[in-house]
């Protein structure tokens, strides 16, 4: 039996704001110990997301943290998953796309997100890891 996306994925789901600086986005980040943060603008009912890749893009670019907000770093042309997606369909909706977490949804809500590293833990075999926070 297949391996599925709720059985890899981090429940520890962190939701920001659009009006976050990346600063504020990258402690939270850091502190939930997590790589990507669901970013929910209540003005347009969307989900988007933001990774750490996205902050360390605009670092590079010599941009400040404390002034860029999410929203200017956000992807809003989101993939999602199903909690019932196996690992396979997962990696190849990742591979296509370029990027390295999904946000899972339960009924249009955030459940989780599942990362590579959730991917390639379950892979592994290591399951004591499985669920615990990931990056």
């Amino acid at each position: 039996m297949p391996t599925l996306v709720r059985d890899a994925m981090t429940t520890v789901v962190l939701t920001i704001g659009p009006a976050h600086t990346l600063r504020q986005a990258a402690a939270l980040m850091s502190a939930r110990r997590v790589g990507a943060a669901v970013v929910f603008d209540p003005d347009t009912s969307g989900l988007g997301i933001l990774t750490e890749r996205d902050i360390l893009n605009s670092l590079g670019a010599g941009q400040d943290p404390d002034q860029e907000t999410a929203q200017s770093h956000t992807t809003n042309d989101v993939v999602f998953a199903a909690e019932e997606w196996t690992l396979d369909q997962a990696s190849e909706a990742m591979t296509r796309g370029g990027f390295r977490h999904l946000i899972v949804l339960r009924a249009q809500e955030p459940v989780g997100v599942v990362s590579v590293r959730d991917i390639v833990r379950c892979w592994t075999g290591r399951a004591e890891a499985v669920g615990a926070v990931g990056v």
